[in-house]
């Protein structure tokens, strides 16, 4: 169905260029369609302006200049969004993605970064240092939507999430004051930042605590015949039972990629795939991860040091942007009899060659931390399950999503019946899922600094009851 564009007065735009350092893009400027091409090929929409913010000053009078007009905002980071949030049709998309500095001071184990700076950028500052926090598993992501989310990858069983890690954000709020937001102040809003998506104002900057990591890690693949997938997860389940907040071991089922490591014959193969970190040395992990490489027989083994920045980006090529996605998610605070059965049974079915279920293991740190701490709220989850249904033909959208929808349901009664907001496809109807217990919390912060709901391009908590 074709989006009825309301144009902007000229004049109105040229005021808004008087203020402004950055890029204003119109629908008729020859960069608008390449701007408005986000990461989900499925999202499509036509904004009535982009504004490519350069500085804080830009954002602030973008977010005064879509108040006015009285248009609907969008915020774009890194444009990962799998439901498509970056982008609005007939709105103002308030573009982050000029923004890009990253300082970090190694003393002090501290990093401040823009909002338009993604993982690669992040990692590749820190690690000058020897330095991390954790962060996601695929470098493209942008760091804004991460952290608000949440955020978890490699080093969160040791760390904790990417927002357990925030120290404090400069935030420009609905009105368009710019505030500072921390445990000491604004503590409410720093409160609803670290799990509450973008619901309260646009980050400026971030300000985040740095581990040591690295620069070589003990990380890689096991890769087993799909057939002896429900063996093999037995045995994953009791290995990670075990296992110290040091090791991260996550599972896919998916058509074997064509890497140097898996014997050609395997190529396009079904296979069950065991990525696995160790945060720590060389000598202790290859000690602690013995046990999970005596699992079965493995068709490849390419666990062994790896540069970290280089194991942040192994994935990358599973993940280009392009592609049409349909995700769904679950959190789980067992690996039952019954999950691996449902596992096998849709691992036998998988839509496209790109589609992979994937089970994340979470725990240790993350939920070392109490529930009400911060927006985010599955601190009893220890694993996820994320459906990464991905496909090129417009044609195959129904089976997709159709596919995508009966695996979920048949994991349900295995779940907590919260879901990552990072991981929500829809564009509505999950917020309770995502927000659970800390929903009503986050209701008063939205009154506080959103209560006409300004920024509402998200999981939206209405700032009512």
């Amino acid at each position: 169905m074709a989006i009825h564009i309301t144009p902007l007065d000229d004049s109105t735009v040229s005021e808004l260029e008087t203020k402004f350092r950055g890029e204003l893009l119109t629908p008729g400027t020859p960069e608008f369609d390449e701007a408005r091409t986000i990461w989900n090929a499925m999202i499509d929409r036509r904004p009535a302006l982009i504004a490519r913010c350069a500085g804080v000053a830009d954002v602030i009078a973008a977010v005064n200049f879509a108040r006015e007009q009285d248009k609907p905002i969008a915020v774009k980071g890194g444009g990962h969004n799998i439901a498509g949030n970056a982008m609005v049709d007939d709105g103002v998309v308030i573009d982050l993605s000029l923004m890009k500095s990253v300082r970090i001071d190694p003393e002090a184990k501290t990093a401040r970064v823009e909002p338009g700076v993604i993982l690669a950028e992040f990692d590749h500052e820190a690690q000058a240092f020897g330095l991390a926090t954790p962060v996601g598993y695929n470098s493209t992501t942008g760091i804004s939507g991460l952290t608000l989310g949440g955020g978890f990858g490699w080093l969160s069983r040791r760390y904790g999430l990417t927002a357990d890690n925030l120290r404090g954000a400069d935030v420009v709020t609905a009105d368009g004051r710019l505030v500072h937001a921390s445990g000491d102040e604004h503590s409410d809003l720093f409160w609803g930042l670290r799990g509450g998506g973008g619901n309260f104002g646009v980050v400026t900057s971030f300000e985040f605590d740095l581990h040591e990591v690295g620069p070589e890690v003990l990380s890689g693949l096991l890769v087993h015949p799909f057939e002896d997938t429900a063996e093999v997860m037995e045995a994953y389940r009791e290995f990670v039972a075990e296992a110290p907040d040091e090791v991260t071991a996550w599972m896919v089922i998916r058509h074997a990629p064509p890497l140097p490591f898996i014997p050609g014959a395997w190529h396009g193969e079904k296979v069950l795939v065991i990525a696995v970190y160790y945060d720590g040395t060389i000598a202790d992990g290859e000690a602690v991860l013995q046990p999970l490489r005596e699992i079965g027989e493995p068709i490849a083994d390419a666990i062994g040091p790896h540069p970290y920045v280089g194991w942040q980006q192994g994935f990358d090529g599973l993940l280009t942007p392009g592609a049409r996605n349909y995700w769904k998610s679950h959190n789980f605070v067992e690996f039952t009899d019954g999950m691996i059965d449902t596992f096998v049974e849709y691992g036998e079915s998988l839509p496209t060659p790109e589609s992979e279920i994937a089970i994340a293991q979470l725990g240790g740190a993350i939920n070392d931390v109490p529930v009400d701490a911060t927006a985010y709220p599955h601190r009893d989850a220890a694993f996820l399950m994320n459906l990464h249904t991905r496909w090129i033909d417009p044609a195959q959208d129904d089976e997709c999503i159709a596919w995508t929808r009966e695996v979920h349901e048949a994991m349900t009664p295995h779940a907590t019946g919260g879901v990552y907001v990072n991981f929500i496809s829809e564009k509505v109807g999950e917020e309770d899922a995502a927000y659970r217990e800390n929903y009503d919390r986050l209701v008063e912060v939205k009154r506080t600094y959103d209560p006409d709901n300004l920024f509402h391009m998200n999981q939206n908590v209405a700032p009512t009851a």
